[in-house]
């Protein structure tokens, strides 16, 4: 007999599940939820006619407690929406059990109403369990802040035998009504498998699964004159004739390297027929083989044909791949070694302008003397464009090569607070640092976690309106060390989140995108990968933007310590962050 096989179900159709549900929940939890408020509301007028006057808190008790059963019936929630009415259902059967003298009362078996309805409605029953506890949490609570008096004497008798009826007419329906909805569950899953196996069994032609180790996970369709389902119980290896196992070998080879191929086999029952075997690339790394007999107007030359041009498809599209790879390859080449020859002109274009912008020797003119602040920004702007692409360049190439070496991360990241000071004064934006209060000590590429911080927090500048906030986190999470820059910017769009991280891709409109190069980002997600750390970026648009970068490169916590400079007589307690503000030019 076949496998069970599974229906994938098109998109935008139901699911078998849901169809299940919409059919089987609709009536019978209305019908449910209605007998709730029924038995509530009919213990109450029993009650009144018993009793006469109640007492107000007392009847709004069992009032109270019928209206879960009234919402659910009106509005008859499913999927996701269902913990919404159990919520209701424990506020409601807490304030019950609360007006009726807490969980010492007649009433405190109502609290556990959440938990039948999640039974009866088809919700999670951890969800039931997680209501009903919270409602005795807040019945017993809310009992002893107001102070309510229980019903005592025949009255209290009378709440007591009214709760328990409620709770256990209530759950024995509940108790049917999953079981109903159980059956009917499997007996249309089986009849939907009957009805695969059906389809299944109507394909012309053989059609042997094979999974990804080479076994049989299953035999459909028609059988051949030549071939049926027992001789492929243990593969089709076996059932073709030794001549053609090289030839079936190098079919499933071009399947896994392309997807798809054609073979010409003949069978052990019949070595004197042929057989055409086309084979498929599954999904889960399997292969499917399609089996058919070869037609008188076919001919093995023909087939031949078509399997030389998959073949000649696949090595066509190797090689167009390997020359790109090369291609790419040369061009990381060329500039990693272009990088004396781009530097050195463009540090003497930078220090000359520096000397006439500090009028070195002697005055200039006021346009002379713009002329001069316009190529030294231009010539460092170029330089760090230089720098990114070189090292993106080298990373493409295989040719950067971490400098792992012990030292305390914060000294890293307070440097790079200290480069990017100016930058966030010019843009009128607050910058601060949130490090650990305690030295910390990793292992890893000073330079690379240098260029993370200054990348991240250059960037989150670029984007942060003048009077916002840009915040820098080094943090420790379980075993790794993780470095988080949060800003209050403009923000990146959700659609654009996905192309960030890759080499000159940028977000937002084209104005923003004048303001970089898209390289800050890949650069700090390749060296994170590089540290086998990873990057990841959280945003919405007007709301501002996080970045963290977690890297598993944490060592041990270095003897207690204030680093030179930062002396601190009032340091914070191990367990709280040092808060670095970075204060303005001049001071």
């Amino acid at each position: 007999m076949p496998p069970k096989p599974t229906a994938s179900p098109s998109a935008g159709a139901p699911t078998l599940s849901e169809g299940l549900t919409a059919r089987l929940d609709a009536a019978p939890s209305a019908l449910w939820s209605a007998g709730w408020s029924v038995l509530t509301l009919s213990a109450l007028g029993l009650l009144l006619a018993l009793f006469g006057d109640l007492g107000l808190s007392w009847t709004a008790a069992l009032g109270i407690a019928a209206l879960p059963g009234l919402v659910g019936l009106a509005w008859r929630p499913r999927g996701e929406a269902l913990p919404g009415l159990l919520a209701l259902w424990c506020l409601c059967a807490a304030a019950a059990a609360a007006l009726t003298g807490g969980l010492s009362g007649p009433l405190a078996l109502i609290c556990l109403g959440p938990l039948v309805a999640a039974v009866a409605l088809g919700a999670l029953l951890m969800d039931g369990v997680v209501f009903a506890a919270l409602a005795l949490g807040l019945g017993g609570l809310a009992a002893i802040l107001w102070r309510l008096p229980a019903p005592g004497g025949a009255q209290g008798l009378g709440f007591s035998a009214a709760g328990a009826c409620i709770l256990l007419i209530a759950a024995a329906t509940a108790v049917l009504i999953r079981h109903r909805r159980l059956a009917a569950s499997e007996s249309e899953g089986a009849a939907e498998i009957v009805r695969l196996q059906t389809l299944l069994g109507d394909i012309p032609g053989l059609a042997l699964l094979m999974d990804a180790s080479g076994g049989t996970a299953g035999v459909f369709g028609q059988p051949l004159s030549m071939l049926d389902h027992d001789d492929l119980r243990q593969g089709l290896a076996p059932a073709i004739i030794a001549q053609d196992q090289a030839r079936l070998g190098a079919a499933l080879a071009l399947t896994k390297a392309g997807g798809a191929a054609e073979a010409i086999l003949h069978p052990v029952s019949r070595p004197d027929r042929q057989l055409i075997a086309s084979l498929r690339l599954t999904g889960d790394s399997g292969v499917m083989v399609l089996l058919r007999e070869l037609s008188p107007g076919e001919s093995a030359a023909s087939l031949g044909e078509r399997v030389a041009e998959l073949e000649s498809a696949r090595i066509s599209a190797e090689t167009d791949r390997a020359r790109t790879e090369e291609a790419l390859r040369a061009r990381s080449r060329f500039l990693a070694n272009m990088s004396h020859e781009l530097r050195t002109p463009l540090n003497a274009i930078m220090g000359f302008s520096d000397i006439m912008r500090v009028r070195m020797f002697g005055e200039l003119s006021p346009k002379y003397g713009e002329y001069a602040e316009l190529i030294h920004e231009s010539g460092r702007h170029l330089m760090d464009l230089i720098s990114d692409v070189l090292d993106m360049s080298k990373i493409d190439a295989d040719k950067f090569t971490l400098s792992l070496e012990r030292f305390d991360v914060r000294e890293a990241m307070g440097a790079a607070l200290r480069l990017t000071r100016v930058q966030a004064d010019e843009a009128g934006v607050k910058l601060r640092g949130v490090l650990p209060p305690e030295p910390l000590e990793v292992e890893a590429d000073k330079r690379a976690i240098k260029q993370i911080v200054l990348n991240l927090v250059s960037n989150a500048l670029k984007f942060t309106p003048r009077g916002g906030a840009v915040t820098v986190t080094g943090q420790i999470i379980a075993d790794s060390f993780e470095i988080v820059v949060t800003d209050t910017g403009i923000g990146i769009d959700q659609a654009d989140l996905e192309r960030l991280g890759r080499p000159f891709e940028q977000a937002g409109a084209a104005q923003d995108r004048a303001r970089g190069t898209g390289l800050g980002l890949s650069l700090v997600k390749a060296f994170a990968q590089l540290h086998g750390g990873d990057m990841n970026i959280e945003s919405q648009l007007g709301e501002g933007t996080s970045v963290t970068v977690r890297l598993p490169v944490l060592v041990a916590a270095l003897p207690a310590s204030t680093p030179e400079g930062e002396a601190d007589p009032a340091a914070p307690p191990a367990h709280t962050a040092q808060v670095i503000q970075m204060p303005p030019r001049g001071e």
